[in-house]
């Protein structure tokens, strides 16, 4: 963890995010992202007749938006060239506990929440090692290759190596946002650079509902001892 210039002893996650964070966008665009590997699309606003400014990363045809921001060309809408998307399915309950060990491994070793590591997994890849998005995010945690390589993972596809890098991940995004668990699940969906360009998390539909979903799963396996249990709530 030294290479990443990282305190072995962080401030513990905490959710208490100032929602001023969510207003600070003008301030924050001339500030460039410190993981490189992150892919970032091109982000896209228009305001309506109420004067109120609406963001997206996929404006869908919609012809109101206008190009806000540009991405860095990594990331495209659709499939990605050479990209063959894989579903999660597998269904058998025991997945939910196949990975422990090196779930909590992992979660010691970079000291965060195993609960975390869990409910990232979880809506993630829903626990199939298999799963590959349309943008080519591959295994468990669903890493991009660039991501994978800086996190030194040698194999995406490997559960356990999957997990480490997903896990190593997560600790260099709470050491970059000071333990903040909102602003730390937003850039493991959306990328460090988007958090820091609006000043907390994006505006974005599916990142935001990424916050929601991950943070109901910790709670669910912080409150629920049995593991099957608590990932089988309702999504």
């Amino acid at each position: 963890m030294t290479g990443f210039g990282m305190s072995l002893t962080p401030p513990p996650l905490r959710s208490d995010s100032a929602p001023a964070r969510t207003l600070v966008f003008l301030a924050a665009l001339l500030v460039v992202p410190s993981l490189p590997g992150f892919a970032w699309a091109d982000i896209y606003a228009y305001t309506d007749a109420d004067g109120t400014v609406h963001f997206s990363n996929s404006p869908s045809g919609d012809t109101r938006y206008r190009l806000y921001i540009r991405g860095n060309g990594r990331q495209r809408p659709g499939i990605a060239p050479g990209v063959v998307p894989i579903a999660p399915s597998d269904h058998d309950v025991a997945r939910f506990t196949r990975y422990d060990d090196w779930i909590l491994q992992a979660a010691t070793l970079y000291q965060i929440p195993e609960q975390l590591v869990r409910a990232i997994i979880r809506c993630e890849s829903d626990y199939d090692p298999r799963a590959v998005s349309v943008s080519g995010a591959r295994g468990l945690m669903q890493l991009m290759p660039d991501t994978a390589s800086l996190m030194q993972v040698r194999d995406m596809d490997d559960p356990r190596d999957n997990i480490f890098g997903g896990v190593r991940l997560l600790r260099v995004l709470a050491n970059e946002f000071n333990g903040d668990l909102d602003l730390t699940i937003a850039a493991y969906n959306a990328g460090d650079g988007a958090v820091i360009r609006f000043g907390g998390i994006p505006p974005f539909a599916q990142t935001r509902d990424y916050v929601v979903n991950v943070t109901k799963f910790y709670r669910r396996y912080r409150s629920i001892a049995d593991i099957t249990q608590a990932s089988l709530g309702a999504d």
